[in-house]
Protein backbone atom coordinates (compact mmCIF):
# COMPACT_ATOMS: atom_id res chain seq x y z
CA UNK A 1 0.00 0.00 0.00
CA UNK A 2 1.41 3.38 -1.01
CA UNK A 3 1.41 6.08 1.60
CA UNK A 4 0.41 9.72 1.15
CA UNK A 5 2.39 12.22 -0.89
CA UNK A 6 3.66 14.51 1.84
CA UNK A 7 6.47 13.43 4.15
CA UNK A 8 7.98 10.62 2.11
CA UNK A 9 8.32 12.81 -1.01
CA UNK A 10 9.55 15.94 0.80
CA UNK A 11 13.25 15.28 -0.10
CA UNK A 12 12.32 15.91 -3.74
CA UNK A 13 12.27 19.60 -2.81
CA UNK A 14 16.07 19.50 -2.63
CA UNK A 15 17.72 21.58 -5.41
CA UNK A 16 19.66 18.49 -6.47
CA UNK A 17 19.82 14.75 -5.83
CA UNK A 18 22.54 12.19 -6.41
CA UNK A 19 21.88 8.65 -7.61
CA UNK A 20 24.41 5.91 -6.95
CA UNK A 21 23.89 2.46 -8.38
CA UNK A 22 24.36 -0.27 -5.78
CA UNK A 23 26.99 -2.70 -7.02
CA UNK A 24 27.04 -6.40 -6.14
CA UNK A 25 30.00 -8.77 -6.14
CA UNK A 26 28.62 -10.82 -9.04
CA UNK A 27 29.03 -7.83 -11.37
CA UNK A 28 32.81 -8.14 -11.11
CA UNK A 29 32.49 -11.54 -12.82
CA UNK A 30 30.22 -10.38 -15.64
CA UNK A 31 26.83 -11.33 -14.17
CA UNK A 32 23.91 -8.90 -14.26
CA UNK A 33 22.05 -8.51 -10.99
CA UNK A 34 18.84 -6.71 -10.05
CA UNK A 35 19.24 -2.96 -10.55
CA UNK A 36 19.28 -1.03 -7.26
CA UNK A 37 19.99 2.63 -6.54
CA UNK A 38 20.67 4.78 -3.48
CA UNK A 39 19.43 8.37 -3.84
CA UNK A 40 20.94 11.07 -1.67
CA UNK A 41 20.87 14.82 -1.04
CA UNK A 42 24.05 16.90 -1.49
CA UNK A 43 24.92 16.38 2.20
CA UNK A 44 25.03 12.59 1.50
CA UNK A 45 21.82 11.87 3.38
CA UNK A 46 20.14 8.88 1.75
CA UNK A 47 16.50 9.81 1.17
CA UNK A 48 15.28 7.27 -1.39
CA UNK A 49 16.11 3.75 -2.44
CA UNK A 50 15.04 2.37 -5.82
CA UNK A 51 15.03 -1.29 -6.86
CA UNK A 52 13.92 -3.24 -9.88
CA UNK A 53 11.09 -5.61 -9.04
CA UNK A 54 11.88 -8.90 -10.76
CA UNK A 55 9.83 -12.10 -10.81
CA UNK A 56 12.30 -14.95 -10.24
CA UNK A 57 14.07 -16.84 -12.99
CA UNK A 58 11.82 -15.43 -15.72
CA UNK A 59 12.83 -11.90 -14.78
CA UNK A 60 16.51 -12.82 -14.87
CA UNK A 61 16.15 -14.46 -18.30
CA UNK A 62 14.29 -11.41 -19.59
CA UNK A 63 17.18 -9.18 -18.48
CA UNK A 64 19.76 -11.35 -20.27
CA UNK A 65 17.87 -11.93 -23.50
CA UNK A 66 15.69 -8.82 -23.86
CA UNK A 67 17.81 -6.19 -22.09
CA UNK A 68 16.19 -2.76 -21.84
CA UNK A 69 13.31 -3.87 -24.11
CA UNK A 70 11.89 -6.06 -21.32
CA UNK A 71 8.93 -5.20 -19.16
CA UNK A 72 9.92 -4.25 -15.60
CA UNK A 73 8.93 -2.17 -12.58
CA UNK A 74 11.16 0.09 -10.50
CA UNK A 75 9.89 0.82 -6.97
CA UNK A 76 11.10 3.96 -5.18
CA UNK A 77 11.17 3.70 -1.38
CA UNK A 78 11.57 6.48 1.17
CA UNK A 79 14.09 6.48 4.02
CA UNK A 80 11.82 4.20 6.07
CA UNK A 81 11.72 1.73 3.14
CA UNK A 82 8.04 2.45 2.48
CA UNK A 83 7.09 2.60 -1.19
CA UNK A 84 6.66 6.22 -2.27
CA UNK A 85 6.08 5.76 -6.00
CA UNK A 86 6.65 3.27 -8.79
CA UNK A 87 7.68 3.31 -12.45
CA UNK A 88 6.54 0.74 -15.00
CA UNK A 89 8.30 -0.02 -18.28
CA UNK A 90 6.11 -1.94 -20.76
CA UNK A 91 7.72 -4.34 -23.25
CA UNK A 92 8.74 -2.45 -26.38
CA UNK A 93 11.27 -2.92 -29.17
CA UNK A 94 11.00 0.71 -30.30
CA UNK A 95 10.31 4.08 -28.66
CA UNK A 96 10.78 3.06 -25.04
CA UNK A 97 8.38 4.36 -22.39
CA UNK A 98 8.38 4.64 -18.60
CA UNK A 99 5.12 5.31 -16.74
CA UNK A 100 5.13 6.71 -13.18
CA UNK A 101 2.44 6.07 -10.55
CA UNK A 102 1.86 7.03 -6.93
CA UNK A 103 -1.02 6.23 -4.60
CA UNK A 104 -2.94 4.53 -7.42
CA UNK A 105 -2.67 7.69 -9.54
CA UNK A 106 -0.74 8.02 -12.80
CA UNK A 107 1.74 10.88 -12.51
CA UNK A 108 2.91 10.87 -16.13
CA UNK A 109 5.37 9.18 -18.46
CA UNK A 110 8.74 9.52 -20.15
CA UNK A 111 8.33 8.70 -23.85
CA UNK A 112 11.23 8.17 -26.27
CA UNK A 113 10.92 10.02 -29.58
CA UNK A 114 12.54 9.47 -32.97
CA UNK A 115 15.90 11.20 -33.27
CA UNK A 116 18.94 10.51 -35.42
CA UNK A 117 21.83 12.35 -33.77
CA UNK A 118 20.50 12.92 -30.26
CA UNK A 119 18.65 10.95 -27.57
CA UNK A 120 15.25 12.59 -27.20
CA UNK A 121 12.36 12.01 -24.79
CA UNK A 122 9.11 13.80 -24.01
CA UNK A 123 8.00 14.11 -20.39
CA UNK A 124 4.21 13.75 -20.40
CA UNK A 125 1.54 14.46 -17.82
CA UNK A 126 -1.17 11.92 -16.95
CA UNK A 127 -3.26 13.07 -19.93
CA UNK A 128 -0.43 12.63 -22.44
CA UNK A 129 0.36 16.35 -22.77
CA UNK A 130 4.03 17.26 -23.23
CA UNK A 131 5.39 19.19 -20.23
CA UNK A 132 9.12 19.01 -20.94
CA UNK A 133 11.55 17.71 -23.52
CA UNK A 134 14.62 15.80 -22.38
CA UNK A 135 17.49 15.28 -24.82
CA UNK A 136 21.23 14.78 -24.92
CA UNK A 137 23.32 17.00 -27.18
CA UNK A 138 25.53 15.60 -29.93
CA UNK A 139 28.71 16.36 -27.99
CA UNK A 140 27.31 15.90 -24.46
CA UNK A 141 26.17 12.30 -24.53
CA UNK A 142 26.21 11.97 -20.72
CA UNK A 143 24.10 15.09 -20.08
CA UNK A 144 20.30 15.15 -20.39
CA UNK A 145 18.76 18.61 -19.80
CA UNK A 146 15.01 19.16 -19.45
CA UNK A 147 13.48 22.03 -21.43
CA UNK A 148 10.12 23.76 -21.24
CA UNK A 149 10.18 25.54 -24.56
CA UNK A 150 13.56 27.30 -24.63
CA UNK A 151 13.95 27.37 -20.84
CA UNK A 152 16.05 24.71 -19.12
CA UNK A 153 14.25 23.58 -15.96
CA UNK A 154 16.49 20.71 -14.86
CA UNK A 155 19.28 18.36 -15.89
CA UNK A 156 20.51 14.79 -15.46
CA UNK A 157 24.29 14.37 -15.55
CA UNK A 158 26.16 11.09 -15.48
CA UNK A 159 29.20 11.40 -13.23
CA UNK A 160 32.48 9.60 -13.86
CA UNK A 161 32.70 6.46 -11.69
CA UNK A 162 36.36 5.56 -12.23
CA UNK A 163 38.09 3.47 -14.90
CA UNK A 164 37.41 0.07 -13.33
CA UNK A 165 33.74 0.75 -12.67
CA UNK A 166 33.13 2.31 -16.10
CA UNK A 167 34.71 -0.63 -17.95
CA UNK A 168 33.58 -3.65 -15.99
CA UNK A 169 30.52 -2.95 -13.87
CA UNK A 170 27.15 -1.23 -14.02
CA UNK A 171 28.03 1.08 -11.12
CA UNK A 172 26.77 4.40 -12.46
CA UNK A 173 26.40 7.71 -10.67
CA UNK A 174 24.07 10.52 -11.67
CA UNK A 175 23.25 14.04 -10.53
CA UNK A 176 19.78 15.56 -10.98
CA UNK A 177 19.55 19.34 -10.80
CA UNK A 178 16.16 21.00 -10.35
CA UNK A 179 16.81 24.53 -11.64
CA UNK A 180 13.23 25.83 -11.81
CA UNK A 181 11.79 26.58 -8.34
CA UNK A 182 8.29 26.27 -9.80
CA UNK A 183 8.64 22.53 -10.44
CA UNK A 184 5.88 20.53 -8.77
CA UNK A 185 6.28 17.28 -6.88
CA UNK A 186 4.96 15.42 -9.95
CA UNK A 187 7.59 17.07 -12.15
CA UNK A 188 10.35 16.05 -9.73
CA UNK A 189 9.09 12.47 -9.47
CA UNK A 190 9.17 12.19 -13.26
CA UNK A 191 12.68 13.65 -13.44
CA UNK A 192 13.97 11.24 -10.80
CA UNK A 193 12.39 8.30 -12.63
CA UNK A 194 13.89 9.62 -15.88
CA UNK A 195 17.40 9.44 -14.40
CA UNK A 196 16.98 5.74 -13.61
CA UNK A 197 15.42 5.27 -17.06
CA UNK A 198 18.48 6.84 -18.71
CA UNK A 199 20.76 4.43 -16.85
CA UNK A 200 18.72 1.39 -17.86
CA UNK A 201 18.50 2.53 -21.48
CA UNK A 202 22.10 3.50 -22.15
CA UNK A 203 24.47 2.29 -19.41
CA UNK A 204 23.08 -0.99 -18.05
CA UNK A 205 24.81 -3.52 -20.29
CA UNK A 206 28.52 -2.95 -19.53
CA UNK A 207 28.86 -5.97 -17.24
CA UNK A 208 27.78 -8.34 -19.98
CA UNK A 209 30.12 -6.72 -22.50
Amino acid sequence: MLRGMTSELAPLNSPELYIRQKRELAEFFGFETRNKYAISTPDRREVFYAAEQRSGILGMLAMYFLGHWRSFDIAFFDGARQEAFRAHHPFRFFFQRLEVFTGGRMVGAIQQRFSILTKRFDVLDANGNVMFEMKSGLFKLWTFPFFRGEQQVGVIEKKWSGVFNEMFTDKDNFRIGFSDPGLTMDHRMLMLAAAVFVDLQYFERKAQG
